[in-house]
């Protein structure tokens, strides 16, 4: 009994204030903690808002294009990590790890410096969407490659060996019997990728330029000026959001578990 209570603690102080943000973006009260009454308006504001639609549209061409990016990158360099042994092949796996335990701080200063300098001495990187995606891809990758190496890691690489005995060439063994192999995997990384795009503002924040506002920039320029039930509503469709690309990660993973290794 103490340890469910103890689990009911921790949920609770956990989910709270999403609950809170989530019943509030119903709230007719515009102002103050009190409740008035259940209300869309808000959601209604916020759908005919140009700024809101504008951050919404850059945040999903944004996560898609840096996860299609991110994917087939990660993809093929998993499967590049996963054949046989070569020179520096330790040495790429670890530094792979490197961009996922860096602080997003210290990776957005360190990306806002390079476009700076690329941008001083060849005249590249104008700060704006492109450079969005190409930041977003570099700390996608890392984890699509991740979780792609784990599946290829369950594989038996006897199946893709006769595909070659049988005079496949290596990329014809790997697209016409790996990859619908490890297609489960890939999906799932794929979105673990799209919810990291999704969610983003640090990195976003420094690598942004004019007209290249999301929805995580749209939420904190917003707060800055007071909190209204209009972010409220809109953190409310980022959490919706986030909460179907997990379920759509738990459901593939399940799948996955499902039909075994091979």
């Amino acid at each position: 009994m103490p340890l469910v209570l103890a689990a009911a603690a921790l949920y609770g102080f956990l989910y709270a204030p999403l609950a809170v943000v989530i019943v509030f973006s119903f709230n007719a009260a515009r102002h103050g903690p009190g409740w008035q009454g259940f209300t869309l308006n808000w959601y209604r504001t916020l759908f005919t808002d140009e700024a809101a639609f504008a951050a919404a549209r850059n945040t999903l061409i944004l996560a898609l294009t840096s996860t299609a990016i991110a994917t087939a990158l990660g993809t093929l360099l998993a499967w590049g990590l996963s054949l046989g042994h070569w020179p520096g092949q330790r040495l790429v796996r670890r530094l792979l790890h490197v961009p996922v335990f860096i602080p997003d701080i210290v990776m957005a200063a360190a990306l806002l410096l390079f476009y700076s300098l690329a941008r001083q001495w060849l005249g590249l990187f104008e700060l704006g969407l492109g450079t969005m995606v190409l930041a977003h891809v570099t700390f996608q990758i890392p984890f699509m490659t991740l979780v792609v190496s784990a599946r290829l890691t369950g594989l038996d690489p006897a199946l893709e060996e006769a595909a070659r005995d049988l005079g496949a060439s290596r990329w014809q063994a790997f697209r016409c019997v790996t990859l619908p192999l490890i297609l489960p995997g890939v999906l799932a990384a794929a979105m673990l990728a799209f919810t990291l795009s999704l969610d983003d503002f640090v990195v976003s924040f420094f690598t942004s330029g004019p007209g290249a506002t999301t929805l995580p920039i749209l939420i904190y320029s917003s707060v800055k000026r007071g909190l209204t039930p209009e972010i409220n509503a809109l953190a409310t469709l980022l959490v919706l959001a986030s909460v179907l690309a997990t379920v759509g990660v738990a459901l593939l993973r399940r799948q996955r578990a499902g039909t075994g290794p091979g």
